[in-house]
């Protein structure tokens, strides 16, 4: 089975989300801005999810994740949780 480590953050709204890729993209570390904003709690590990398959996330992460291209800020993708930027960094 296909297997993906990623990282992400999670905000409320949508233009928070937005701001903070803004962030990133402008040079931020990613692990930084999601300890410093995520409201997950894997915010304590800069965001890390660790690795996981195919449908141990919502559909709309996992659409992300094993489609999106590697070592790229997506977002922001909306779930039923609020709002996430995704770095995907491994996958196979």
């Amino acid at each position: 089975m296909v297997q993906a480590t990623a990282r992400h953050l999670l905000v409320s709204s949508e233009e928070k989300c937005e701001a903070l890729k803004q962030e990133i993209l402008g040079g931020a570390d990613f692990g930084d801005v999601a300890k410093a904003n995520s409201s997950c709690p894997s915010s304590a590990q800069g965001g890390d999810l660790g690795s996981f398959g195919p449908g141990m996330m919502v559909k709309e992460f996992d659409e992300v994740v094993f489609n999106a291209p590697l070592n790229e800020v997506q977002g922001p993708v909306k779930t039923q949780f609020g709002y996430h930027l995704l770095e995907v960094t491994s996958r196979g």
